[in-house]
């Protein structure tokens, strides 16, 4: 694969990731009717706008996008990793809500909530990396 095609590749992944994210939080709480929590409602924030900013970067191939896009990535990481915390410390519930207690085989929301800002971040670090190389 040619070397122009691969950070392309990144933010396709990666906006795919977020939009996979975006999709499954509505379908929860819209289609399963599982009411988001406070600190769901903050990732939600957080991680909503990055379908749009990445596929405009995919479209516009702007690979200086994770300036942006990580900052994003870390609010959320810390939000999600704080709410699955509670979920271990508080016996499966989160004081703000409850999703923290609904699982969904094999894990739970805020893991997987947690897994989808993991993943956008670390193709936003290789796609840092690789424009520093280049």
């Amino acid at each position: 694969m040619p070397a122009r095609r691969r950070p392309r590749s990144l933010l396709a992944a990666a906006t795919l990731v977020a939009a996979v994210a975006t999709t499954g939080s509505l379908t929860y709480s819209l289609v399963l009717g599982y009411p988001p929590c406070e600190l769901c409602w903050y990732q939600r924030i957080l991680m909503y706008p990055l379908v749009g900013v990445l596929a405009y970067a995919w479209y516009t191939e702007d690979y200086g996008v994770y300036r942006l896009v990580l900052p994003f990535c870390a609010g959320g990481i810390a939000l999600a990793a704080y709410q699955s915390y509670l979920q271990r410390v508080a016996g499966g519930t989160c004081t703000l809500g409850g999703c923290a207690a609904i699982h969904v085989r094999p894990v739970t929301i805020p893991n997987q909530s947690l897994v989808a800002f993991c993943l956008i971040a670390l193709g936003m670090v290789v796609l840092a990396v690789r424009g520093r190389r280049a």
